[in-house]
């Protein structure tokens, strides 16, 4: 059984389908074989994202989804679900992004809670091959690819 706990800081709680986002990560799961599982995913705001993005990555800018995967020794069993780790969403970057590639606020929701985690999963985009790789999987999930506005694949933070 899959475990999808959500978040959301008061100041979006009506501006955000959970249902929706627990949904596709359970998809994303889905489709990469994993049956059992715990995650938690936060929607924030910029600046705590951006506080997390200092501390735990050394970067001191605002990004738009951060993934924080447990490491193998840190895994833990709740019950018969191993906890996968957590993802954090910056709404306000996420509400940018969405006029910016011309969708809504929570089909980039959605794809950021995807992106996130396959992050949890260890996918990264480090490379061009790696890249080529999440971004298929992605695509599986959401069954359409985000690209920016001259149709390039679009770069999503970590």
């Amino acid at each position: 059984m899959v475990t999808v706990h959500v978040q959301v800081k008061e100041d979006y709680a009506g501006r955000v389908d959970e249902d929706d986002l627990r949904k596709a990560i359970e998809d994303t799961l889905a489709l990469e074989g994993v049956e059992a599982g715990e995650i938690t995913l936060v929607i924030t705001d910029e600046e705590t994202v951006r506080d997390l993005n200092r501390t735990y990555r050394g970067v001191d800018a605002s990004t738009d989804v951060l993934s924080f995967p447990l490491l193998e020794e840190e895994m833990t069993i709740h019950g018969a679900e191993m906890y996968l780790g957590d993802i954090v969403i910056a709404f306000p970057v996420a509400e940018w992004q969405a006029a910016e590639y011309g969708h809504s606020v929570q089909e980039e929701l959605r794809l950021l809670a995807v992106h996130g985690t396959l992050h949890l999963l260890g996918y990264d985009h480090a490379t061009p091959e790696e890249e080529a790789v999440m971004w298929q999987k992605q695509e599986a999930v959401l069954g359409r690819a985000y690209v920016g506005p001259r149709g390039e694949r679009r770069r999503l933070g970590g």
